[in-house]
């Protein structure tokens, strides 16, 4: 089965959630999906398969996972970027815009040195919001961003662009129209 249908088969879609109008994707079926998260995995770390790469990045929470099996793959250091307040170290933060209000997110101000190249990591790109958060952060404390992955891309609500907009490359495997 090719790749894009084979992704697109293991992900749940389900309506109105978290609210009316919204078709979430769900990808926890992907996940339990053995052929179609090594595949995922795969696909997301092919083009940087002997680079340099020294440190992952992974937003909270589905990033972990996906973020955690690419660092694997590519024999690097996970880094974890955290909503505010759960990490138990000295900490650099960001704040970014929701659609409700303002969040934070925070990593520990060790997890990367200055020069270091990483690759973040997430499920899934929209508006793009927190990946930008995530990436700008990584950047303000030197990191070489060489790319944001996402199995995932909404094409339609913009945020791979905000990525590319900072000098970043995006690597998605598959789109869904809408929101």
């Amino acid at each position: 089965m090719a790749l894009v249908d084979e992704l697109k088969n293991s992900i749940r879609t389900i309506p109105d959630y978290p609210k009316p109008g919204i078709l979430f994707r769900d990808i926890t079926t992907l996940l339990g999906n053995p052929r179609a998260f090594r595949r995922a995995i795969d696909e997301l770390v092919q083009p940087w398969a002997g680079m340099r790469i020294d440190k992952v990045a992974g937003m909270e929470a589905r990033g972990f996972i996906l973020g955690g099996a690419v660092a694997h793959q590519l024999s690097t250091g996970f880094v974890p970027i955290r909503k505010k307040g759960k990490l138990p170290h000295t900490v650099v933060s960001i704040a970014y815009s929701l659609e409700y209000g303002i969040d934070e997110m925070e990593m520990h101000e060790d997890a990367v040195a200055s020069g270091e190249r990483v690759i973040v990591v997430d499920d899934l790109i929209a508006t793009g919001g927190t990946a930008e958060a995530a990436v700008k952060l990584l950047q303000r404390i030197g990191a070489e961003v060489v790319a944001a992955c996402f199995v995932i891309n909404l094409p339609d609500l913009g945020g791979a662009g905000k990525i590319e907009a900072l000098g970043v490359p995006v690597r998605t495997l598959i789109s869904f129209e809408g929101h």
